[in-house]
């Protein structure tokens, strides 16, 4: 398993550096192109017409491959739970060619939900070859993914801990394994590539004092706000598009397509995934001009990512976020000094993404591994919970469930699947799960869902309805594979951990 991970992480870690070199040429391209035409001024009306037809074609992609659209995070959690059958070449491919299409055109979306799209769909071909059992083949695709957002950002800690924080949200000896061994592959693959040096450069070097840790934990709860109203306003205007009738779902991505050429032009600024607002994130931008920046990088990655259009959401929150510590650290005036202005845009930039992903320790590891602030550990955990904690107490699901839920189609068989057959389904009790400590004749298991074994650190036993079930238990079950999506989600809400 060790070397079928080693295989994977490879094979991801390469089509993921690939795709990132593709889009790294493609806003390269995109910031020359802008500038031709706003030196001719004549040429405009061309431009408009052809990031139009760039737009429909991209839309028509989608509407052909409907499971490349938006980031790709939430289809690959869709085929590890059962909900998908992904036809991993056609995805590949179609992943890439409009995701780079997007970027090139100057869409405010990202690379790192793609790249973990890529991964796993390069871990699905491998794993058809080389997997031994089916679970075996989830657990390779997990390792996919993990090591496609590794060779994305030069992660490879917060590769595996997404994976498990995100997608599986529970740890087994076996995962863990693949998940570490495919992430460092990936990222080794991925720094033969791009070099050691860290995705940010940052000058953290000055400790935050303890004496500060008051405006960490007001600013993490303003950020667990803030994260709220972005997930809102995402899932809003993914309705806004839906409900726009007359406007045929192929040509939905034209929309973002043709503002990205207004915006190329009077603000480059907020184009592709933001690198170029990395620059304005110092303590001698205006406070009004660091608001205008969020305001319409916000407004167009709703725009671009509602759109439907392939591209991810990681980078171009980051850049929010990063924008937000900025604001932050100007209107806090004397109490933060310009020795620590960098050091509050990077733990911002991990507290928006706990809000927003609802997986704070990936996002205290990412921002740890994207800057190399390691003097900022201990704000990031500050920032990043007080954020995640606030983002929960307003009752805001994180933004991968939400986006999962509405590519459900109502519970069809997935693509591929033979109603007929029985799958194995293995789940860990959590502590405090309602089903911890209950009998098995208690659980109120749903139809169709037989419990064949339980897995404990003292073996292997064949349950009958009186064995009590721990918290720590692995349960394995037999399930219908046309139900597995909803038996899988009924199974989370017994065996994992009790809400209130």
């Amino acid at each position: 398993l060790v070397f079928k991970g080693v295989l994977v992480g490879a094979g991801a870690g390469a089509v993921a550096s690939f795709y990132r070199l593709a889009l790294i040429w493609a806003e390269e391209t995109s910031e020359g192109m802008y500038g031709f035409f706003r030196a001719r001024p004549a040429l405009i009306p061309l431009l408009f017409l052809a990031l139009a037809a760039a737009g429909y074609l991209v839309g028509l992609l989608a509407k052909k491959f409907p499971l490349i659209r938006g980031s790709g995070i939430p289809q690959v959690k869709g085929e590890l739970t059962g909900r998908f059958d992904v036809p991993w070449i056609s995805t590949l491919v179609a992943k890439f060619a409009g995701g780079a299409a997007s970027i090139l055109a100057g869409l405010s979306l990202g690379r790192e939900g793609p790249s973990i799209q890529l991964g796993a769909a390069t871990a699905r071909g491998i794993a058809d070859e080389w997997a031994s059992s089916r679970a075996e083949r989830r657990i390779l695709i997990a390792g996919g993914a993990s090591a496609g957002l590794a060779a994305a950002f030069n992660a490879p800690l917060a590769g595996a801990m997404f994976a498990l924080e995100e997608i599986y949200r529970y740890i087994s000896p076996t995962l863990l394994i693949v998940l570490i061994v495919s992430a460092m592959t990936g990222d080794f693959v991925s720094k033969l590539a791009f070099g050691l040096s860290p995705v940010f450069s940052f000058d953290t070097g000055t400790q935050i004092p303890l004496n500060l840790y008051w405006l960490l934990i007001l600013m993490g709860a303003l950020l667990g706000l803030a994260g709220a109203g972005y997930n809102f306003v995402l899932i809003k205007t993914q309705k806004l598009y839906k409900a726009l009738r007359r406007l045929p779902e192929s040509a939905r991505p034209a929309v973002p397509f043709v503002l990205a050429g207004a915006l190329g032009l009077v603000l480059p600024a907020v184009m592709g995934g933001g690198h170029a607002m990395l620059e304005y994130m110092n303590g001698g931008v205006a406070v009004k001009t660091l608001a205008l920046l969020f305001l319409v990088k916000f407004l167009f990655s709703m725009i671009s990512f509602g759109s439907g259009a392939p591209g991810g959401i990681f980078f171009p929150l980051l850049i929010l976020g990063g924008t937000l510590g900025a604001l932050a650290a100007r209107l806090a005036g004397a109490l933060v000094g310009p020795e620590l202005f960098d050091s509050f845009v990077v733990v911002a930039m991990a507290g928006y993404f706990a809000a927003i992903v609802r997986a704070p320790v990936t996002g205290t590891i990412l921002l740890l591994e994207m800057t190399g602030s390691f003097d900022c550990l201990l704000p990031l955990i500050v920032v990043s919970f007080a954020a995640y904690l606030t983002a929960d107490l307003v009752k805001s699901r994180p933004i991968y469930d939400s986006l999962l839920d509405s590519l459900l189609s109502g519970g069809a068989c997935p693509e591929g699947c033979d109603p007929a057959r029985k799958i194995v389904v293995e789940q860990i009790v959590q502590h405090g799960a309602p089903a911890a400590e209950r009998s098995v004749k208690e659980l109120g298991l749903p139809k169709e869902c037989l419990l064949i074994a339980i897995r404990r650190e003292d073996g292997e036993e064949i349950p009958s309805g009186d064995t009590v079930v721990r918290a720590g238990d692995y349960l394995v079950f037999l399930v219908n594979e046309r139900e597995e999506g909803e038996t899988r989600s009924a199974l989370e809400r017994l065996l994992g951990e009790a809400e209130g």
